[in-house]
């Protein structure tokens, strides 16, 4: 039957007539529904990207004061550091996308393009993806302990392969982290590849790197691109990696990360890094406008037997499982670690740390919130990734709307999740959102939108461009042409949307760690918190079972996915239609406008549909209920994610933020559990940084009664935020010491915590060097790669060693060239978390260290070979208070008594681990140090800015 016929309406008189007289009605779409989803689209990103990022711009221009400023600007561009760190950064990311790519598309084509076993290219594709089922944050613990001095694969071979720090470290780490996110991509593309050009190239007698280049290459070269500039800014932007494995190779993630949460955080000049950090993204919105002409749109996709290649088959299939080894191994020692008593000092089989962490109820709460957060960042980033991706791929709109679309796609590549989750922390303190798990959701969507919308433009870009004309001949409206056409062929690719969301949610750590509350801790930043405290066993526990976790989820989704390839090759390869009524056919093939006319007349004229059809009736009430149950799931989702927070509101309990470790915490409980006010509170932890991070930023909206923190971080929050109410329950007296007897009512110390030199018994025998006795020791040549500092620039431990060094010998001559010698001596082991350098004395890296007293006092308790030494210059101490927030008539009036019991009742038992005297009647215990110190000065900003000066120009020197 002929178009002409039917136009006509001679032989199908049942035809409606706008189906006959199509061609006599050229009229311009309206489009109304995609100028919708746009609007939709855009105001999200208005609200949730544009209006956040904004206030982080500003605050690059403006003072602590408010006033409108270059000064930012200036102080930034002038440290000599801050321009090594973006050489440094384009560098290592550059060499790491290109690297990841090239072994993606290896990966890929082994996968499309050879006939290897189908079983061989399943596992391909699942354990490429395997890398990004783990927070970064454990990757750099990962490479220390497989490549380490001490690690898993260097015992297998009897030395270290390579040094793993700074470059090295960096490339291997970048690499495995980006991986995943290439592969997707390319496979996703190779998917809509047409591979029956690879056989008439063969045909037509081309040589095999022609074919190769004209029919696989040249089809995807703008999915590789794309892949390539993705790659970058996840490598440009991590800060994971390069804290445990950076070493000496500064990059400008490490550089914004010690601005927004070092020592001495200053949004300002923090604000002005990530100013810099999306430069780069005006040349990527550039690359990806150029890269959009080389899209290639196949109108049918021809599912055909490829040619015989043994060799190629051979050699792709065995470069990809030595891939694939390389990558993977790296993660092996995560498996290990959980079920060993103590690595590396005692490897006996043990299921304590698995059991331990499973009977810890706070973990099955922290668990259970990180689901709910990692489905509806699923859901909702699907359906609104679908959406953007229908604006820009599936429309005619202009193109200016669908530029849009693409650039802000390109910037959020650039946007550091930390900056983000600043910018959410200033955008939405105080607001309905805040300590909510949908801000949480919000957060993540947006921070990881680019992935999942190039997957399913380029999904959605592939398919026949002229499905939705065809249905609309035919009487369909647009959104049954998307939910029957274009959603069915577009299946495997929204699964892997899904997969990918729930995985980088589940993983993520960047941007939620300001944005969680009491009630809606994660489990990554339950992982960041225990880093802190320096329990990386429970590190690796919870990093298992994130992994074994995502396994499942990415599984069932392989499951879902797997029956349907044949029938996306039969609705791909052939003609058939199904009918919706006896007289208009869907339009479900990849067939051009004229034959689907021509099948669709034909069955509507022959009155034999392909497949039995439900009644009307039977019909309207199926969508009825699934309409109303979708609505009731909807309600009840949407509603437990806002109201999560409302419960320790409504029955009383005080919320408790602190930065304490686990004894000080366990006191806290004690003391309060034994005077009446059990089950009365909610303790939630925070690493320092984090914690001071939000104290800043939310002031007296801050969701905690009560806090115990650094006590300098509190006074810094009270003169900038004047967010406390002084002290009233309170009444012990405190000593007369220089610094506690200064304390202000707002604060009472809580503990002291003092620095020492941290040793590694068994590493010291090895290197055959004796046990120093003072920091000046630590300075002498012999001692060079053998120890570890923390750097006070990102971490307030480092500041006690600085402070040691300063009283001691000045912060004159003598004093700089002992600091000097110390930081050479340290070299990549200047570490940026104060409980970086307990790592690697544990881990064996480093012979010693410098760290927390306590800390390396209940290692030698455990019966490791660890050991400390007070130096000769004294133990000095950073202490850590409560505070009660003032919060005006909601503030909760049991906070100050509780605030009162933790220091009265409480310093007895605080006083076994933090063996240092605070108040009068206080006695030091047995374990106490011989040369305790305090600080002579107030501990105020400008003076540890001064420290800070001192000890950044000791690191210039030692860098010389």
């Amino acid at each position: 039957m002929s178009v002409e016929s039917i136009q006509a309406g001679k032989q199908l008189p049942n035809i409606r007539p706008e189906i006959v007289n199509y061609e006599r009605r050229p009229s311009k779409p309206k489009q109304t529904e995609l100028w919708t989803l746009l609007a939709i689209v855009a105001f999200c990103f208005a609200v949730f990207l544009v209006a956040p990022m904004l206030l982080v711009i500003i605050r690059s221009f403006t003072t602590a004061s408010g006033s409108a400023t270059l000064s930012n600007y200036a102080a930034v561009l002038s440290r000599p550091e801050f321009l090594r760190s973006i050489t440094n950064s384009l560098a290592v990311s550059a060499t790491s996308a290109l690297v990841a790519v090239l072994l993606a598309f290896l990966l890929a084509y082994t996968i499309n393009c050879t006939n290897v076993p189908a079983g061989f290219k399943k596992a391909v594709g699942l354990l490429a993806q395997l890398p990004m089922l783990l927070p970064t944050i454990t990757y750099g613990f990962a490479i220390i302990y497989s490549f380490g001095k001490q690690g898993l694969i260097t015992r297998l071979f009897g030395h270290q392969l390579f040094d793993i720090y700074g470059f090295n470290g960096l490339l291997m780490g970048y690499v495995i982290y980006t991986l995943p996110t290439c592969f997707l991509l390319i496979n996703n593309s190779f998917q809509f590849v047409d591979k029956k050009f690879i056989i008439v190239s063969h045909i037509m007698g081309d040589k095999p790197l022609t074919t190769f280049l004209n029919t696989v290459l040249r089809p995807l070269i703008g999915t590789m691109a794309v892949a390539f500039i993705q790659s970058f800014f996840l490598a440009f932007t991590d800060y994971g990696i390069p804290t445990s494995v950076g070493g000496e190779y500064d990059v400008l993630a490490m550089t914004l990360f010690n601005q927004m949460l070092g020592s001495i955080p200053n949004f300002n000049r923090g604000a002005v890094i990530a100013v810099f950090m999306l430069i780069p993204s005006i040349i990527s919105i550039i690359l990806m406008t150029v890269l959009e002409r080389f899209a290639i749109r196949y109108k049918q996709i021809s599912q055909v037997d490829l040619p015989k290649g043994p060799r190629r088959d051979w050699l792709c299939g065995i470069a990809s499982v030595v891939v694939l080894v390389c990558t993977l191994s790296v993660f092996a020692v995560i498996l290990l670690i959980p079920f060993v008593t103590e690595w590396p000092f005692n490897v006996a089989p043990t299921f304590s740390h698995i059991a331990n962490m499973f009977t810890d109820s706070e973990l099955t709460q922290v668990f259970t919130n990180s689901l709910y957060v990692a489905v509806m960042t699923a859901i909702v980033g699907c359906l609104f990734a679908y959406a953007a991706g229908l604006v820009t791929s599936r429309s005619k709109l202009p193109n200016w709307a669908k530029r849009s679309v693409d650039a802000i796609s390109a910037i959020i590549n650039t946007v550091p999740g930390m900056v983000l989750g600043i910018a959410f922390l200033f955008a939405f303190s105080g607001s309905s959102l805040q300590n909510t798990f949908w801000i949480l959701i919000i957060a993540n969507i947006i921070h990881y939108f680019a992935t999942p919308y190039q997957m399913i433009k380029d999904s959605l870009s592939k398919m026949n461009a002229g499905w939705e004309t065809t249905a609309k001949l035919m009487g369909d409206n647009w959104i049954k042409t998307i939910v029957r056409v274009v959603t069915p062929n577009a299946w495997p690719t929204i699964l892997q949307v899904f997969g990918y969301y729930f995985v980088n949610a589940m993983v993520t750590i960047s941007a939620v760690v300001f944005l969680t509350g009491a009630r809606t801790q994660v489990i990554t930043t339950k992982i960041s918190a225990l880093q802190h405290i320096a329990k990386f066993d429970d590190v690796f526990v919870l990093s298992l079972l994130i992994l074994v976790t995502n396994l499942v989820v990415k599984g069932v989704i392989a499951f879902a996915t797997r029956d349907r390839s044949a029938e996306r090759a039969r609705a791909r390869a052939a003609s058939r239609v199904t009918v919706r009524t006896p007289q208009v056919a869907a339009a479900r093939s990849t067939v051009t406008a004229d034959s689907r006319l021509t099948a669709a007349a034909q069955a509507a004229h022959n009155g034999t549909p392909d497949f039995p059809l439900p009644t009307t009736g039977n019909r309207k009430a199926r969508n009825a209920f699934t309409a109303g149950l979708s609505a009731v799931l909807t309600v009840l989702l949407v509603g437990f994610g806002f109201g999560a927070t409302a419960t320790a509101s409504t029955n009383g309990q005080v919320v408790i933020y602190t930065n304490a470790d686990d004894e000080a915490v366990v006191a806290f409980q004690h003391a309060l559990d034994e005077n009446g006010f059990k089950n009365q509170y909610i303790i939630q932890s925070f690493g320092t940084s984090e914690l001071g991070g939000k104290m800043l930023a939310e002031g007296k909206a801050l969701e905690a009664d009560m806090l115990t923190m650094s006590s300098y971080y509190v006074d810094s929050a009270q003169d900038r935020n004047h967010m406390f109410a002084d002290l009233t329950d309170v009444h012990s007296k405190l000593l007369g010491t220089s610094e506690n007897s200064k304390a202000p009512a707002y604060r009472s110390p809580t503990t002291a915590q003092e620095g020492a030199i941290i040793v590694n018994t068994t590493a010291l025998k090895e290197a055959g060097v004796p046990e120093p006795k003072s920091f000046k020791d630590l300075a002498d040549p012999q001692y060079k790669g053998l120890i570890s500092v923390p750097d006070m620039e990102g971490s307030s431990t480092g500041w006690l060693m600085i402070q040691a060094i300063a009283d001691a010998y000045g912060t004159g001559d003598e004093g700089k060239q002992i600091l000097t010698s110390i930081y050479r001596n340290a070299g990549p082991h200047l570490e940026q978390s104060g409980s970086g350098p307990l790592k690697a004395v544990r881990s064996g890296e480093v012979a010693i260290g410098f760290g927390l007293r306590h800390q390396a006092v209940a290692d030698k308790k455990k019966g490791l070979p660890i050991d400390y030494v007070d130096p000769e210059e004294g133990n000095y101490s950073l202490t850590e208070s409560v505070a009660v927030l003032d919060k005006g008539a909601k503030t909760n009036p049991k906070a100050q008594k509780m605030a009162g019991v933790i220091i009265d009742k409480g310093r007895a038992e605080l006083l076994k681990t933090y063996p240092t005297p605070l108040y009068q009647g206080e006695k030091a215990p047995a374990n106490a140090s011989k040369r305790s110190k305090t600080f002579p000065k107030p501990l105020t900003v400008d003076l540890l800015q001064e420290h800070q000066d001192f000890s950044s120009e000791c690191k210039r020197r030692a860098e010389n």
